[in-house]
């Protein structure tokens, strides 16, 4: 009777695991998508800038929340991605979605582009990010001499 339970257990954990294991890889191409559909023309500005938020920080090594943090730490990852993907695949029209989502599983096939793809998104965030500071400290100077 023991056995039984263990094995059942051990069943209910192994299915808990693949599905988490699927709904990843569904999350990971979508991402992937948001990408190429951030680059279409006929993509909305507002859906193009919160795609590229969305794909930076899904491949960003930086966290809103740690992940060193017990529990809150992955909680954001759980919840403001696959949100973000949800809210952006919204704002995209289907027809463009749809041609992202082909072109994003070409490249897949293809193999080692997604890598790269996200390393030169993250870097463009941070030089845009950079130069807004340096926009600000700029200003904050001029301010602070006039004064």
């Amino acid at each position: 009777m023991e056995k039984s339970k263990s094995s059942g257990g051990r069943k209910t954990s192994k299915l808990l695991w693949e599905k988490i294991k699927q709904s990843s890889q569904v999350l990971k191409n979508q991402v992937y998508a948001l990408y190429f559909a951030s680059r279409d023309k006929r993509t909305p500005w507002y859906a193009k800038a919160l795609a590229i938020l969305v794909v930076a920080y899904t491949v960003s090594p930086i966290d809103l929340v740690p992940d060193f943090i017990p529990v809150v730490g992955y909680l954001d990852d759980l919840i403001l991605i696959p949100a973000g993907v949800a809210l952006t695949l919204k704002l995209i029209p289907p027809e463009v979605m749809a041609e992202a989502v082909e072109r994003a599983q070409k490249a897949e096939a293809v193999g080692g582009t997604s890598k790269w793809i996200g390393i030169l998104i993250i870097v463009m965030v941070w030089i845009i990010g950079l130069g807004i500071l340096a926009l600000i400290v700029v200003e904050l100077v001029k301010m602070f001499r006039n004064h």
